[in-house]
């Protein structure tokens, strides 16, 4: 169950029977040992799935939960060993420029974690950050540089070198910026050539309208829930207070995540549709 971001109160009931799930498409920067384990459990059920795993350059100052770079660069090695390179996409995003985090600084780190991930991803993912009000108050501490288009593409030039350099295909996310003059276009983080390859089926994929303009996203459905993480990235649009994160605690037993059912909630059944397959 999935509530609505908006009005709380309106649960959704989505079925994720097997039957009903044509792939699962996760989001990470630090999946625990456990569940890459449990993802056999999803393999022995006939699931199909890939991982969108974000590993950028910040420190704790940004990303004050995040462990050390090192050790998440280990969780992708293993997580792609087991489930292939194929399944596991490398995000550097958002691209956040500061004093501290200039352009000489993403250019280093950059080509620092594609030397130790390019021989198990395919691909790698940027995207340069959307400075909404609560994200500007918190890096108040570190003041963002916002780029014009020439330095977005300068910067965006540097990592298309890089991850020519390491045999990396490049794509932006959801970007008004247009990249494909320096070889770098648009992306489909959810992904229906991707998953057409993973189910080796040719299912027939929409665009999400749901979705702005610039995302190339095909249709799905958001299981996930708001403030629920626990990394504290100053950057993040889905927590809105961190400090009430200490009083949420995860009920197995709770169909939902981080939340219970109460008196006030009104649950609905959402249609699943299944994809049509090419004739």
């Amino acid at each position: 169950m999935v509530r609505n971001p908006i009005n709380v109160h309106r649960v959704s009931k989505i079925s994720i029977s097997p039957q009903n799930v044509e792939c699962f498409v996760f989001w990470t920067k630090n999946p625990s040992d456990d569940f890459i384990t449990t993802l056999k459990k999803l393999d022995n059920l006939g699931y199909k799935y890939y991982f969108q795993f974000t590993i950028t350059s910040y420190s704790q100052d940004i990303e004050k939960n995040v462990p050390h770079k090192k050790e998440i660069i280990e969780k992708f090695i293993k997580l792609s060993e087991q489930i292939g390179r194929e399944k596991v996409i490398w995000r550097y995003d958002p691209i956040i420029l500061t004093e501290k985090y200039n352009m000489k600084y993403h250019i280093k780190y950059f080509d620092w974690i594609a030397e130790n991930l390019h021989n198990h991803t395919d691909k790698v993912i940027i995207s340069f950050v959307d400075c909404y009000p609560k994200i500007k108050k918190r890096l108040t501490d570190g003041q963002i540089i916002e780029l014009n288009e020439g330095q977005m593409k300068s910067l965006a030039e540097n990592f298309k070198a890089i991850a020519q350099k390491y045999g990396l295909l490049i794509e932006s996310c959801s970007e008004k910026i247009n990249l494909d003059d320096i070889g770098i276009p648009h992306g489909h983080c959810i992904d229906g050539e991707l998953i057409n390859l993973i189910c080796k089926k040719e299912f027939v994929h929409e665009k999400d309208k749901n979705q702005r303009k610039e995302c190339g996203c095909v249709k799905s459905i958001d299981v996930g829930a708001y403030n629920t993480c626990m990394h504290n990235c100053a950057y993040c649009y889905a927590l809105n207070n961190y400090n009430s994160l200490e009083q949420i605690k995860q009920n197995p037993s709770s169909p939902l995540l981080c939340s219970e059912l109460t008196a006030d909630d009104k649950v609905t059944d959402r249609e699943v549709l299944k994809l049509e397959e090419k004739n």
